[in-house]
């Protein structure tokens, strides 16, 4: 989950499933306003919204930054039966075996390389848990990152929380490197909705048309035979414009499930 600009002053929330390297679209939400936090009731929206389209029994893993570690929308993850890992500041509040603390007190006694993990932890001022946080100091950063969650071990969650900059590739894809949706001078949050389902449906095709190109071998016609540089999302757009000027048959696969 992460927020970004769109259209003239309107900010989307959004959810995602990552799919080989990209975050393709599930829902969203979009509203006036400069992007920063936004209130805990819209990620917990959209979280009801996805869950009620999945199977009994689906295994998820939801991701996101420091704007989504409230304690609400953890406890509707937790309700759910959803693992998550997500970023929180280095301001907040936890307390472990009786002690109340920052958690930047773990960064202050910590080093590059370092990984430590504390459970049954109760964060926030209101006291919330348990849970468990991870401080993580990679090398070659400033400092550590803390991640809240209730996974079973760190290392399972160091692993998904690399997978949650997998949604940054869908922005640029529908910006600067694709559709150019920033662009546009919308400032309707209901019309920018519209256009999103438009342009967030032709992403997931030419991710389609990406991945088609390489289960087919056209990857050696468009681009080249030895080695593939391109993403899924580029891919696509190269062997949509191949078709074009070939005048070949373009697939086009959309299934509506009622």
């Amino acid at each position: 989950m992460d927020g970004s600009v769109v259209g003239c002053g309107c900010v989307a929330l959004m959810l995602h499933v990552i799919y080989k390297g990209r975050a393709l679209p599930l829902v969203w939400r979009v509203r006036q306003g400069p992007k920063g936090h936004f209130p805990e009731e819209l990620p917990i929206a959209l979280v009801d919204l996805v869950r009620a389209c999945l199977p009994e029994g689906t295994s998820v893993v939801f991701l996101g930054d420091g704007e989504f570690d409230g304690t609400m929308l953890q406890q509707t993850l937790h309700e759910a039966g959803w693992f998550y890992a997500c970023r929180t500041a280095q301001s907040t509040v936890a307390t472990w075996e009786g002690e109340t603390f920052r958690l930047d007190a773990l960064g202050a006694c910590s080093k590059p390389g370092t990984l430590i993990e504390l459970k049954e932890v109760k964060i926030t001022r209101d006291a919330y848990g348990p849970v468990m946080v991870l401080s993580c100091w990679a090398k070659g950063y400033q400092g550590p990152l803390y991640v809240v969650r209730n996974m079973d071990t760190a290392e399972e969650a160091c692993r998904y929380d690399q997978k949650r900059f997998r949604i940054e590739t869908f922005f640029s894809d529908q910006k600067s490197r694709g559709f150019h949706i920033h662009k546009s001078h919308i400032s309707d949050p209901q019309r920018l909705s519209r256009l999103l389902i438009a342009a967030c449906l032709a992403y997931i095709w030419i991710i389609y048309l990406g991945t088609l190109c390489e289960k087919d071998g056209w990857q050696k016609i468009i681009h080249r035979k030895d080695r593939c540089d391109l993403s899924l999302f580029q891919l696509g757009l190269r062997t949509l414009e191949y078709f074009l000027n070939e005048d070949f048959s373009i697939p086009v696969v959309f299934h509506i499930i009622i």
